[in-house]
């Protein structure tokens, strides 16, 4: 029998994305409800705040379905190198706060960056680059990364 503490552990990430993303539809549906308002307003400075008003909701809705997307490519991408045996291993030392210690990251690094010079096509080496960059700490990257990654699946599909 799998208790609640259990279940929370094993799909935290997805209820925290969840609830992200129950918040943002509850903004996104008053912010376009208040466009509304105002532009069936008779003022004109109202109808025009409104106009401006509404490209929020869109703008919101847009970046929403853009990162679910994202993350659900991304998943699919680590069930299939999972399948492979093809997942970084997750041995780094860590502090005893759970980070991972940053030089052990740095060290590992360029066994990755090296991977993906070699045979820049690959959506897997990509992948694993950008666990690499984001186990070095520099999220910015392991997300470029991770977006090659998701290019390169998308574009030579799952077999390359």
């Amino acid at each position: 029998m799998r208790t609640a503490v259990g279940f929370y552990r094993q799909h935290k990430v997805k209820l925290g994305v969840l609830l992200v993303t129950a918040l943002l539809v509850f903004w996104l549906a008053v912010a376009f409800q208040r466009s509304l308002l105002l532009l069936g307003d008779p003022d004109p400075v109202a109808k025009a705040i409104g106009a401006a008003y509404l490209l929020l909701p869109c703008i919101g809705a847009w970046a929403l379905i853009r990162e679910l997307l994202f993350g659900a490519q991304t998943q699919r991408m680590a069930r299939q190198l999972d399948g492979e045996g093809g997942l970084p291993v997750d041995d780094l030392p860590r502090t005893p706060a759970g980070r991972i210690v940053r030089s052990a990251a740095d060290d590992a690094f360029p066994a990755y960056q090296a991977e993906v010079e070699a045979d820049p096509e690959n959506w897997r080496s990509w992948f694993r680059l950008s666990c690499a960059y984001d186990a070095a700490g520099d999220r910015k990257r392991a997300r470029g990364a991770m977006r090659d990654a998701a290019k390169l699946y998308r574009q030579h599909g799952a077999s390359r």
